[in-house]
């Protein structure tokens, strides 16, 4: 790594976000790319400085609507990132936060900052600035934990979906297969979710019942 100058006299704090979604059976990671050296080429997940006057929450909604065009999506404090050595350009404590989106078509953006933003699948991450594949990862470890005790999985479906759609939510994001029967049972038993009277279009066989959350709202409830 090149001999970077140091920018910052004194600690400075950040916030970092690890926004995740399902798109095409997959758990994804939307990622910038960066410009600046020692990182040029490499990825990131979106982040930056937080102001004078800003609150953690308010500077991870700002970094998330700025770098990466996400608004108005779950958002959740993960952890402190102090390593001294975590930045080349100073010292630089990170707030991670981990954001959800549901996998619908989403007009992506960033600034002149990067070189671009994308979508990887966890599997296969690309070379990462930074610790961010550290955050990715703890990320990916609260969500998991998450989403096995409360409704959050509210945030990466559609407003309408089948219970099959639910399962494969939870098995992607758990990397194993649930018990179809035993899955449904608990969930209908939880009254989470409720049925809306409609079924799925376009369907070949007898169209499957549509349900939707009881709540949109982040609440605790034992599923796994």
């Amino acid at each position: 790594m090149k001999n970077i100058q140091k920018k910052y006299k004194f600690a400075v704090i950040a916030v970092d976000v690890a926004i995740f979604t399902i798109k095409e059976g997959k758990l994804q990671v939307l990622l910038i790319k960066m410009k600046k050296e020692p990182y040029k080429r490499h990825w990131a997940a979106p982040g930056g400085l937080i102001g004078g006057n800003e609150s953690l929450k308010k500077a991870a909604q700002r970094v998330l609507r700025e770098k990466a065009g996400v608004k108005d999506v779950y958002l959740e404090q993960l952890y402190a990132f102090g390593d001294p050595d975590r930045d080349p350009f100073g010292r630089v404590v990170s707030i991670a936060y981990f954001a959800l989106i549901p996998s619908l078509d989403i007009a992506l953006k960033t600034t002149k900052e990067y070189d671009d933003v994308s979508w990887f699948p966890m599997k296969s991450l690309p070379p990462l600035a930074y610790d961010h594949r550290e955050i990715i990862k703890k990320a990916l470890k609260r969500l998991q934990s998450q989403i096995a005790n409360s409704n959050i999985a509210y945030s990466l479906l559609p407003q309408k979906f089948t219970l099959t759609d639910l399962q494969k939510t939870y098995e992607i994001i758990l990397g194993r297969k649930l018990d179809k029967r035993n899955f449904r049972k608990k969930i209908l038993s939880l009254e989470i979710v409720r049925k809306t009277r409609k079924r799925q279009s376009g369907a070949a066989n007898r169209p499957a019942e549509l349900y939707e959350f009881s709540s949109r709202q982040s609440q605790k409830a034992e599923i796994i």
